[in-house]
């Protein structure tokens, strides 16, 4: 059982604690980048004036923005490494799955599937409002976008999922010794952790549980199959089709994309994957590896 790996490492509190310091520390490190390029651009006293949705503008050069925007995530990256080595005594394996060796194969089926689904509804979308796209590609800043994203982006997602549903799952489940509580709390903070997206900032404070139910989500599949590579392929098709497709001047990732969306967000469209594509997915997961027991695996005992 996968959450259950936290029970043969060091799991005491305490060490989950220093662990998240030690994590945010090193993002914070890996920020210096771009507060220092920010700095160079508009000086300390309109570095003072800019909010979250003017950082990724501010430089002009927007995939320059997205390198130095991903490279906390590499740091952060660093820093759980170094943590679940050296304070939990923790393979790596063992944060991400139950199985002897990473299931690559789960990973590319789910990858796929992410950057399928976003073009289909991507093209729907346009076919239904066309006057909200406009087309957006240049072959050599393209280029350079493309090889950020399929370098860089994984690493954000995959911080973002080893660290929710793998470090604080497997943290949280040590503490509580139930599966429940740790599926819920970490949906709830990966939603906090994007109170500063830009799309938050547009859509309101209600837009945040999309991101909590994209929690929600990430982690059941990632306590059904007893592992996280579903969740991480999921992620990083995601995030990676995206930032190469589609942009708009209220996303966090605002990149030299194919098309530019300059339609009216609305957060209808937002809720349709959860109750929509996030169940045909579980189905589908469900059948493909043959998930039961969902009680037990959802909300049963850590012993």
């Amino acid at each position: 059982m996968y959450i259950e790996n936290v029970l043969k490492v060091k799991n005491d509190w305490w060490r989950y604690v220093i662990g998240c310091v030690v994590i945010f520390i090193a993002t914070q490190i890996g920020s210096i980048p771009f507060i220092i390029a920010i700095f160079s651009k508009v000086g300390l006293e309109g570095s003072s004036q800019i909010d979250q949705s003017a950082m990724m503008t501010v430089l002009g050069d927007s995939n320059l923005t997205l390198f130095y925007f991903l490279i906390p995530f590499l740091f952060g990256f660093f820093g759980l490494f170094f943590i679940i080595k050296f304070l939990h005594n923790q393979s790596f394996l063992s944060l991400t799955t139950s199985r002897k060796k990473i299931d690559f194969s789960k990973i590319v089926t789910s990858f796929l599937l992410a950057c399928s689904i976003v073009l289909l509804f991507t093209s729907i979308e346009y076919l239904i409002s066309p006057e909200d796209y406009l087309f957006n590609f240049k072959l050599k800043p393209f280029l350079v976008l493309a090889m950020i994203s399929i370098l860089l982006i994984p690493v954000q997602t995959s911080m973002e999922e080893y660290l929710f549903r793998g470090y604080l799952m497997q943290g949280i489940g040590a503490i509580t010794r139930n599966k429940f509580v740790p599926l819920l709390l970490t949906s709830i903070l990966f939603g906090l952790l994007h109170y500063w997206n830009p799309e938050v900032i547009k859509l309101g404070n209600l837009s945040l549980i999309y991101y909590v139910l994209t929690g929600l989500f990430l982690g059941i599949i990632t306590l059904m199959d007893k592992g996280m590579e579903l969740a991480i392929g999921f992620h990083a098709g995601n995030n990676v089709f995206i930032s190469l497709l589609v942009t708009a001047d209220w996303t966090v990732f605002q990149t030299n994309s194919i098309l530019k969306n300059v339609g009216e967000p609305d957060l209808t469209t937002m809720f349709v994957p959860f109750f929509i594509i996030y169940p045909l997915l579980i189905l589908y997961f469900s059948k493909k590896y043959n998930w039961t027991d969902w009680k037990e695996n959802l909300s049963g005992r850590i012993n």
